[in-house]
């Protein structure tokens, strides 16, 4: 059945009338209406092709056959509610348990990111009995109303911060209260947890769970330093609490040399509860919370049965394994690892040209571009990262930027990205940022909200 196509005018004007304006377009001013897309492109109406570096959700490549074809399949034979028995739910898990440590052997399948979040907060609860989590500075996990009360980076634009809630400075060594040139940053920033930890205690609350994302993303794309979340892990444990990790935007693969990115702190550390959504089905609504038979032990205990209508239903799963087989068949681990660091290289000799960019940091294909109006004092340029990632929509190369100051350009493709797109990312930034195409800043000066 072919679906009416409207003029990009009338879809804008339908969507002003009919969607809420809090749901935000990419290029709010001047929107690019997309139609098609494939692989590592996006295509619009008008048949342009757009070199797609935004869609980290599309994580084999945008309507990729493998998948499409594995979705029609189950489709045309069964697609029922979740409790139903079923292989595919249970050949999924396992693929999935062979990524993990052993300890983490018990999964829950939901529709998002969000979910998986939320059921992370009712397990920890569940197994500690205590309140209070601990969240990092700038942290997003989710949309829920219990995940914007754990999300600084949203709850200090509405009703602020309860009182169970307590936040943590953000590992960041390149604008943090620990820099680079600390000697031991990953000791430093947890120390800074531990004494978040004593103050909770002192008012008399006990902490049920530290909530980290491997990598913070909405904080601008943060490499956490190596050894963090395993002293962090210590602390909270010896409080009492579990230790979450949030892999909804960098697991599968992105990071290249590991299926998760909680794996870059070292085989020493193993978190207590993963949560995992975004990329898992390559856009089909597909997420998961993996955790160890203790604390599932707890959440049973309750009594309380939980139940998820579409979460692990047959055509999900389906999905799900399509997208394992992907990553495995086109090595696109391997590709994330080569592509990453090659345009890594690639913006770090831009750095060296170019006054604005103050730091280039990533691993695999999870990379940022800090931009800054004064690199001693590192001021964010937050009009020139909006400038830049204007000019490239015009040169028909999506962005998108992060961080607290939104000065952070970030790159979070398809994992198909390939050599020449990043050769074609870096040229394109290098001509906007030269000649005549220099960029206008204003000065803007950070201010840090309350840590604790």
């Amino acid at each position: 059945i072919a679906l009416k196509m409207f003029r990009k005018e009338e879809t804008l004007a339908m969507r002003n009338k009919l969607i809420g304006k809090s749901c935000r377009l990419f290029y709010s001013d001047d929107p690019v209406k997309i139609v098609k897309a494939k692989g590592q492109y996006l295509y619009d109406e008008n048949g342009q092709q757009y070199l797609d570096c935004i869609s980290n959700v599309q994580h084999v490549g945008h309507c990729h056959p493998s998948v499409t074809q594995a979705a029609t399949a189950q489709m045309e034979l069964l697609n029922a509610n979740a409790r139903f028995l079923h292989d595919n739910i249970v050949q999924y898990a396992n693929r999935l348990a062979a990524t993990l440590p052993d300890k983490l052997s018990v999964f829950y399948f939901v529709n998002s990111g969000s979910e998986a979040n939320d059921l992370a907060l009712r397990l920890a609860h569940e197994y500690t009995k205590h309140e209070d989590i601990i969240v990092l500075d700038h942290a997003y996990h989710g949309h829920l109303t219990s995940l914007i009360d754990i999300s600084p980076y949203k709850f200090r634009k509405l009703t602020g911060q309860k009182e169970w809630v307590h936040v943590a400075p953000l590992p960041d060594t390149y604008r943090g209260v620990y820099r680079e040139d600390h000697p031991d940053p990953a000791q430093a920033y947890a120390d800074t947890v531990k004494d978040v930890i004593d103050k909770v205690q002192l008012k008399g609350r006990k902490v049920g769970a530290f909530f980290a994302e491997s990598l913070p993303s909405v904080g601008g794309q943060i490499l956490l330093p190596k050894g963090y979340s395993t002293k962090v892990a210590e602390y909270v444990h010896s409080a009492g609490g579990v230790f979450v990790a949030d892999e909804v935007q960098t697991g599968f693969g992105r990071v290249g040399s590991h299926f998760w990115a909680f794996q870059l702190q070292g085989e020493d550390f193993c978190p207590d509860i993963v949560t995992m959504g975004k990329p898992m089905g390559n856009g089909h609504p597909l997420a998961c919370l993996v955790t160890t038979v203790e604390i599932a032990g707890a959440f049973t205990a309750n009594g309380v049965e939980y139940f998820n209508t579409f979460g692990g239903n047959p055509v999900s799963c389906a999905i799900g394994l399509a997208v394992l087989d992907v990553i495995e068949k086109e090595d696109l681990r391997g590709n994330a690892s080569r592509v990453g660091a090659y345009l890594v290289d690639l913006l770090k000799q831009l750095q060296t040209n170019h006054p604005i960019i103050g730091d280039v940091r990533g691993v695999g294909l999870f990379v940022g571009l800090e931009l800054v109006t004064d690199k001693e004092q590192r001021t964010p340029a937050t009009d020139g990262a909006a400038q830049v990632v204007r000019r490239l929509k015009d040169k028909r190369i999506c962005v998108s930027t992060d961080g607290p100051w939104e000065n952070v350009i970030k790159f979070k493709p398809p994992m198909c990205f390939r050599m020449e797109d990043a050769k074609l990312v870096a040229d394109t930034i290098d001509q906007i940022l030269t000649g005549k195409g220099k960029l206008q800043t204003r000065q803007m000066t950070p201010t840090l909200t309350g840590l604790y």
